[in-house]
């Protein structure tokens, strides 16, 4: 059996980490409320053109991606068909990074908002299209670089472990600057604070994403037969236990609105963007631990049930938290313990959430080899990455349109923007922080209905390919099998 050999090493299974850490660390800098807090604050154009910007791209993202997916798919080199791209993406891809957070200062002078939206629009759009570029192939090295179950579990695992390390310091040091240029403590001004870390990201962030290409290899042989990009995109729709974990993910992606009003709930209600630091230290500090229990985890509960444990606890938590933060959501001796403990929990199911999503990717690509003898990497993960970001850019349009609807907006007062609140507007800001995210995040539930992939079911598949795998490693390499 394939899950009893360890294909992959610990300095290839380090590299992917430090890889991911990398490309992290730049996303995280767009991720959540950022970006719109970015357009909005420091850029100074209006929510509601910030908010159609991102909706649309992020439906654009629907065709873009499986489109690439499917192009990574029919590729076939020396080096495999996902390292290619890996090779060649960190370059454009830190040049994008630091012209996308460059537009205050390039158009320092302009005053014509029509002139920073149509820059928005092409900075942005350019970014997204060689984030995909890496993200699709990256993400499908996950199912690539080992026949082995465990072997994956453990690349995702570190994957995911180091780049909550190292990818989480785009954002811990910009919150301080943030909070350091407001104060005048340091001499940089909010543009000038996001373009440094943009420029970070794109030497420092990029450099190690650059690893995933020089230093991992792919394992799984692909047949020699190159599918058309129509093909991928009709195995994607026959592929019944991946359209179920889509429709979950979109049904779930309104669950991001807490990252985004988190933002705004710090900048704005209560005024210190670092203290986000201090309540999700001890939690980020429990959800390295809980890496450790995955493997447990995985014994007494399916990734269907997990799943399904996953939200239900979210929700739970977030109705208790809202209710206690009621008796002061704008003072920071309530909210500091309170958001500590809610964090605490969740550190959990995040650290699991962000494994176990993408293991069962990679179990539906094993399943429909099994179905039909062709593996779609690339049209899959394209599915994942675009699904993330769909539900990034849905979850952020969203909540960037509904800061007028609960009276927050800011005005340009001496070259300067200027927050302007509503009598209810901290209040609304709390519930759209803590609670009704996560109980829209329960319709993600209704699709798992019907998932199977688990069990003795998913047992069989393994067994089964494991002996197609050896047949169709013998026919493309002449009877010699080469790891």
């Amino acid at each position: 059996m394939a899950d009893d050999v360890r294909y992959v090493g610990v300095k290839e299974n380090l590299a992917y980490g430090f890889a991911n850490a990398g490309q992290v660390f730049g996303y995280n800098l767009i991720a959540g409320g950022y970006l719109s807090l970015f357009f909005t604050k420091v850029f100074g154009i209006p929510a509601q053109a910030v908010s159609t910007m991102i909706l649309f791209l992020g439906i654009w993202d629907t065709v873009n991606d499986p489109l690439l997916g499917g192009i990574i798919d029919r590729t076939r080199t020396r080096y495999g068909k996902l390292r290619p791209y890996l090779l060649f993406v960190p370059l454009p891809l830190a040049v994008t990074t630091i012209l996308l957070f460059s537009g205050p200062l390039i158009l320092a002078d302009v005053k014509t908002t029509a002139i920073k939206i149509v820059y928005m629009y092409l900075s942005y759009f350019i970014w997204e299209f060689f984030y995909t570029i890496g993200d699709v192939p990256f993400w499908g090295m996950s199912a690539a670089i080992s026949p082995s179950p465990s072997d994956r579990t453990r690349a995702i695992s570190t994957a995911r472990f180091i780049s909550g390390l190292i990818g989480g310091l785009s954002t811990t040091t910009l919150v301080v600057l943030m909070d350091m240029s407001n104060n005048n403590i340091i001499g940089l001004s909010l543009p000038q604070v996001f373009f440094l870390m943009a420029v970070i990201a794109g030497t420092f962030g990029m450099g190690l994403f650059s690893l995933a290409g020089r230093c991992c290899k792919e394992r799984v042989v692909q047949t020699v037969k190159e599918p058309s990009v129509l093909e991928g995109f009709k195995v994607m729709f026959h592929n019944k236990p991946l359209m179920l974990i889509v429709c979950g993910n979109v049904l779930g992606s309104l669950s991001g609105l807490a990252g985004v009003f988190q933002t705004y709930y710090f900048a704005e209600v209560i005024n210190i963007n670092s203290l986000t630091l201090i309540i999700t230290l001890p939690g980020t500090i429990f959800g390295f631990v809980t890496y450790l229990l995955i493997p447990k985890l995985k014994k007494k509960f399916d990734n269907r049930q997990i799943v399904i444990l996953n939200a239900v606890s979210r929700a739970v938590v977030g109705v208790i938290v809202f209710l206690v933060g009621l008796l002061g959501y704008d003072k920071i001796a309530v909210i500091v313990p309170l958001l500590l403990v809610q964090n605490f929990i969740y550190s959990f199911f995040n650290t699991i959430n962000s494994v176990i999503p993408t293991e069962m990717i990679a179990d539906t690509i094993d399943y429909m080899e099994w179905k039909t003898g062709e593996r779609n990497e690339g049209v899959s993960f394209s599915v994942l990455t675009f699904v993330g970001k769909l539900s990034g850019s849905l979850s952020t349009s969203i909540g960037t349109a509904l800061l007028p609807v609960i009276g927050l907006t800011y005005k340009t007062v001496n070259g300067v923007e200027t927050t302007v609140k509503g009598d209810n507007t901290d209040m609304l800001l709390w519930a759209m922080y803590v609670l009704v995210p996560w109980l829209l995040g329960l319709l993600q539930l209704i699709p798992y209905i019907w998932y199977d992939l688990t069990g003795d079911k998913l047992k069989t598949i393994r067994e089964e390919i494991a002996v197609k795998r050896e047949e169709k490693a013998k026919a493309v390499s002449g009877g010699v099998i080469n790891e």
